[in-house]
């Protein structure tokens, strides 16, 4: 395959995976959590550099576009551990601790809880989450940035 080729497949697997998350948020009504939201900008980074790689072929461009698909898969297998309980995610859109909390505290924890939480999974397929899919996916993505910089 030629340089463009992987050029193509690797955007274009940026734009598909965000597509994707539009189309769960808008016609699934899935609404996304902030780390989801977190994991789409390197997607439309790697859309950026995909559509500047084709026409201006600067290797730069080819590792920073296989740095934003290592960074969204990062991000998402950040999100899988706070899904899954391994560690504990931003206070901004996780549950916390309600232990010794006098009711006063306890309501204000409430109200300020996240309408979307990230410490739980609204969606998976095969054991996965979307997260979890989303950091697979990433890695060969990134895989494909990694190949464009070695095609001629």
């Amino acid at each position: 395959m030629t340089r463009q080729h992987y050029i193509v497949l690797a955007a274009g697997g940026s734009a598909a995976l965000l597509l994707g998350a539009f189309a769960f948020q808008h016609l699934g009504g899935l609404a996304p959590c902030k780390m989801c939201i977190w994991q789409r900008y390197p997607h439309v980074a790697a859309i950026a550099l995909g559509a500047i790689a084709l026409l201006i072929p600067l290797p730069v461009l080819l590792a920073l576009g296989a740095l934003a698909a290592l960074a969204t898969a990062g991000v998402g297998a950040y999100h899988v551990g706070v899904e899954q309980g391994w560690w504990e995610g931003p206070s901004s859109c996780s549950s916390g601790a309600i232990d010794n909390l006098d009711p006063d505290a306890l309501f204000d924890q409430i109200m300020a809880a996240p309408l979307v939480r990230c410490d739980e999974i609204a969606w998976q397929f095969s054991g996965l989450s979307m997260a979890g899919w989303n950091m697979v996916i990433s890695l060969v993505l990134a895989g494909l940035w990694l190949a464009a910089l070695r095609a001629r």
